[in-house]
């Protein structure tokens, strides 16, 4: 399931319906984003982000798509917040089913690690002395590329 919403959600009360009455659930993986207080070392007081409606929930689907294909999923949630978020705030939540821990801990760093390259979001932090748009980091990228199946 994908979900794009500027609303904040509880982590806890999110993963109980998504395991509700599942039998076939061995192992959840959960990485829960937040919107951190620093960026290279300067302070950040919010965050902005935007999206393409429409596009942006086709792109998320191709991403669960994929990673579905790639292992023996049960389920999968994403959630990603848009909007002006304080810092501290949840930004994103992504969680795998799967009835073993090794699919369920591989899917999510996947997801994640497309998620962050392959999705469209455009971050514009906001810090004491002004705003900074977030340019995509060559890190997140090489993260990304270990999964390509054609290097």
């Amino acid at each position: 399931m994908i979900r794009v919403q500027a609303e904040d959600f509880d982590p806890g009360a999110v993963l109980a319906e998504f395991t509700a009455g599942n039998g076939r659930v061995g192992g959840i993986c959960v990485f829960v984003g937040l919107v951190r207080d620093f960026h290279d070392g300067d302070p950040v007081t919010a965050m902005t982000l935007d999206h393409y409606p429409g596009m942006t929930e086709r792109q998320l689907a191709a991403i669960e798509a994929e990673a579905r294909t790639r292992w023996p999923l049960v389920d999968v949630l994403v959630i990603h917040r848009v909007g002006r978020l304080e810092a501290g705030a949840r930004i994103v939540l992504v969680a795998t089913a799967a009835a073993h821990r090794a699919a369920a801990f591989e899917s999510c760093q996947f997801l994640m690690d497309w998620l962050k390259t392959r999705a469209p979001f455009w971050k514009l932090e906001h810090r004491p002395d002004g705003e900074n748009w977030v340019a995509a980091a060559a890190e997140d990228d090489d993260r990304a590329a270990r999964w390509d199946p054609h290097p």
